[in-house]
């Protein structure tokens, strides 16, 4: 029994044993054969840079209208939506309340400039007198201050009177800028004052409109260093896409950026300004947008031909000399369509794999095959 046993024993080592070495054997030849894959070569192209940001407009000119008295709304002439200019009386506020105090302001005016002739003329005759010792000086300088307090209550009654007729005016309510007028938050008969939160209305004048962008500081940075020699300042065109996927008739300028980043988003926003005679674009409307940020001389490059490392870096793979296979870190921008543009990494020398990157590794031999032909035909067969 025991001669059976350890019989069985060495048999099984002896299996183990050469399984061991054929998976060595397989993973050698694996490593060793030679595996056919397609190549391309690409050339430096002028591409034009473009981004597509998303935005919202926002009215250059936007203007709260809220009342700096309080009162009962007694009239609202405007009609909502309606264009409005600069000056336009929007609400007439009660205004009896106003005009009793403005009058009883001129009253006491008029009364206290009555009072400052009397004293003048008896500080004059009290002046004379005092050289003549009719009267004490005592006396006369009582006169000249009573005629100098008279004269300071006039100016204070002529404040007051400036006062009341200021609060009288803003019983209408006018507009501060031409636009369009929204919907009103009060009607006829409300009672409103001057430390509300609540803006009766609000005036819009949208016949130039800003569109704030947001960007990422390193997309930005990159785009920066590319066409540094080649952009201008405010020489950037900016498309809108409208939400029926058509373009925006007008094209408009980028006008500034935000001098900060924004430390939860990392981004940064920027500013693009467009005519709108239409009134087409509405405030706070949500926009795609087209940035046509100057040319490029790079690459582009295929997307099934770049992969990423351990990293997260890009990568192509290349073919050397001797059949084997290079790895080389690219420096991607953006992406556009199916391709990458690249500006940093490639040689115009490089022969790229774009076929059979799943069948090789670091130590594979390969079998170079020219499929710069093929892939150019079926890219003409992609855009019919």
């Amino acid at each position: 029994m025991y001669f059976y046993l350890k019989k069985i024993f060495l048999l099984l080592f002896t299996i183990l044993l050469l399984g061991c070495n054929d998976e060595g054997n397989s993973n050698f030849s694996m490593e060793q054969q030679e595996i056919e894959v397609g190549y391309i070569t690409l050339k430096k192209e002028e591409v034009p840079l473009q981004q597509e940001l998303s935005g919202r407009i926002k009215a250059i000119y936007k203007s709260e209208v809220r009342p700096q008295i309080d009162g009962i709304i007694k009239e609202q002439p405007f009609k909502e939506g309606s264009y409005v200019k600069k000056g336009d009386i929007l609400y007439v506020i009660d205004s009896d309340s106003y005009e009793a105090i403005y009058e009883e302001a001129l009253a006491t005016l008029k009364s206290s400039e009555a009072n400052l002739i009397t004293l003048k003329l008896k500080n004059e005759r009290y002046a004379e007198s005092v050289k003549f010792n009719v009267i004490s000086k005592q006396e006369a300088d009582d006169t000249k201050a009573a005629y100098l307090q008279a004269i300071a209550l006039v100016e204070q009654n002529k404040a007051l009177v400036k006062s009341a007729k200021i609060n009288l005016d803003r019983t209408k309510i006018k507009a501060q800028v031409s636009g369009f007028i929204g919907i009103s938050n009060y009607t006829v008969g409300a009672l409103v004052s001057q430390n509300q939160t609540n803006a009766l209305t609000t005036i819009r004048d949208t016949t130039k409109v800003y569109v704030d962008l947001s960007q990422s500081n390193n997309q930005l940075f990159k785009l920066k260093k590319l066409n540094k020699d080649t952009m201008k300042e405010n020489d950037i065109d900016v498309n809108i896409i409208l939400p029926d996927d058509t373009i925006y008739k007008h094209t408009g300028k980028l006008k500034l950026q935000e001098i900060s980043v924004d430390e939860d988003t990392g981004y940064v926003t920027l500013r693009a300004e467009f005519p709108n005679p239409d009134g087409e674009l509405l405030d706070n409307m949500f926009v795609n947008t087209i940035i046509e940020s100057g040319n490029s001389n790079a690459f582009l490059v295929p997307q099934q031909a770049v992969t990423l490392d351990a990293k997260s870096n890009y990568i192509v793979t290349t073919i050397q000399e001797n059949n084997t296979i290079q790895t080389k870190k690219i420096t991607v921008i953006r992406a556009i369509a199916n391709k990458w543009l690249v500006t940093d990494g490639i040689l115009q020398t490089d022969k790229i794999i774009i076929e059979g990157l799943n069948k090789i590794n670091e130590k594979s031999i390969v079998i170079p095959k020219d499929v710069n032909n093929l892939y150019e035909n079926n890219l003409k067969e992609e855009m019919k």
